[in-house]
């Protein structure tokens, strides 16, 4: 009976050792990425300098000058204008779909939300190409490549992240928080505005930043309507070029310490993405 209970409690440990052993593959992956990207794109940067490489104004690799400063700040405004447009809409959305809509449009709002998801990043650069871009420069000036083209196209893209995280946020609420808010007299929009928003802001703010996080790591969609100058803006409707449209465009071709420039700029890029996922993993577990 010992004997016979001990095979069970080995096999019963079988998908477990399985599971953790998948586990520990993914995570393998993650830190073999990583230290290639280091070990490829450390020795620039230890040969520019952080600083230089990092606030640099001039990239020009024909020359040996390698300084990322103007697609940071591109990366960070196109980043902003996707976040100021695409935010409020994602949120509303998701209070018309948990509070106001009816069954019958949540079944067609949801799966057509999901389906954002999944389109292809090129099929959005080249929407945007053909339609945003025009329309910026017939109607606003300028090249029409531009930070608001780019912002625009990643708004959109965004907001299937946005939507999804802020709408379980609200439908995970226990369901007195709405009852006693409406008990006391409140209408449905103070209830709305007073308690429901204020008590899923954990969950409202680990969706932004993912979904900032989201825009950041954008390549392909970018690459076709920022216009890829490099030069620090000084409206919305000039051309920029951010890190990831960088390396999507130069990558093919550079070698020598211009890859490796490159790679560096990948470990910029990698920090940033993970400070935001880090911080927030940290806002809803906290809360």
């Amino acid at each position: 009976m010992i004997r016979k209970g001990l095979q069970k409690l080995k096999l019963e440990n079988i998908p477990g050792r399985i599971l953790l052993a998948l586990a520990f593959s993914s995570i393998s992956a993650l830190a073999l990425i990583t230290v290639f990207i280091i070990i490829n794109g450390l020795p620039i940067i230890a040969k520019t300098g952080l600083w230089n490489f990092i606030f640099g104004m001039s990239w020009a690799p024909s020359h040996g000058e390698y300084g990322i400063f103007p697609m940071i700040v591109g990366t960070v405004t196109v980043t902003l204008g996707a976040a100021l447009i695409g935010v409020p809409i994602g949120i509303c959305c998701s209070i018309f779909l948990s509070e106001f809509a009816p069954a019958t449009l949540r079944n067609i709002f949801r799966p057509a939300i999901q389906l954002l998801a999944g389109i292809p990043s090129v099929v959005y650069g080249f929407w945007g190409l053909l339609f945003i871009v025009p329309f910026i420069r017939d109607y606003l000036g300028g090249p029409g490549l531009s930070i608001l083209a780019g912002s625009i196209i990643l708004a959109i893209m965004v907001l299937p992240t946005i939507i999804s995280i802020t709408e379980v946020s609200i439908l995970a609420l226990p369901r007195q928080y709405k009852e006693g808010a409406l008990a006391l007299g409140l209408t449905h929009w103070q209830t709305i505005h007073a308690v429901i928003l204020p008590s899923a802001k954990s969950g409202i703010v680990a969706a932004v930043i993912l979904g900032i996080g989201r825009a950041i790591g954008e390549t392909m969609a970018v690459i076709m309507v920022l216009g890829n100058a490099v030069a620090v803006p000084e409206s919305i409707l000039d051309p920029v070029r951010t890190l990831t449209t960088n390396i999507g465009i130069e990558m093919g071709y550079a070698s020598g310490p211009h890859q490796e420039a490159l790679f560096a700029t990948g470990i910029v890029l990698f920090v940033i993405i993970m400070v935001l996922n880090a911080s927030a993993q940290y806002i809803t577990r906290k809360k």
